[in-house]
């Protein structure tokens, strides 16, 4: 199996492989190019942003600077928005659902390294996706862990780490993120 199939499989996998690199190496280049586009051309942004994105809605908002790993496994619902300076390692897909909203300085991962030396020395990683329901708040500098799911109608309180799955209608903060309180249900 290539280290590509490996990825792809949630194996662990070469990072510095060829193919591996040129996803790497596109994604770079096309967050390049949407983070030299000017604040005042709000339109071009969400064109280069939907050419970089898997999928969207139609109305999106991203704000400069963003950086991906890849870009064509993020998919995002209607109604999108994040602030500045978001950075999603979208190594494996990133599904976010609509009416959903980022804080400044957000980061989501899937890709997480082996805990041994001799595997970080081979440069072997494993990626997970992560998923994030409708009507999602995330607060700015949160950090979305490797292989998570975060339900509807969440807030995620500003500088939370989320490293497991937070259920639907609730507030969670902290390092590690926990539930603070339900929220309420709205029809």
């Amino acid at each position: 199996m290539t280290e590509l199939g490996k990825l792809v499989a949630g194996e662990e996998y070469y990072f510095l492989d060829d193919e591996v690199a040129k996803r790497k190496a596109r994604a770079a280049k096309l967050c390049q190019e949407f983070n030299e586009i000017s604040a005042t051309d709000p339109k071009a942004q969400t064109q280069k942003i939907k050419e970089i994105f898997g999928s969207t809605g139609e109305q999106i908002s991203v704000q400069a600077s963003f950086n991906c790993d890849y870009g064509k496994n993020i998919h995002v619902g209607e109604d999108f928005l994040s602030n500045y300076n978001l950075t999603i390692l979208d190594i494996a897909p990133v599904s976010i659902g609509s009416h959903v909203m980022i804080g400044p300085n957000v980061d989501i991962y899937t890709v997480n390294h082996p805990m041994t030396a001799e595997g970080r020395r081979k440069y072997l990683a494993q990626a997970s996706p992560v998923t994030i329901g409708d009507d999602v708040w995330i607060g700015g500098k949160v950090s979305i862990m490797p292989g998570v799911t975060i339900g509807s109608n969440v807030v995620i309180a500003a500088g939370a780490v989320v490293t497991k799955d937070v259920a639907d209608n609730v507030l969670v903060g902290g390092v590690p993120a926990r539930k603070i309180k339900d929220l309420p249900i709205e029809n």
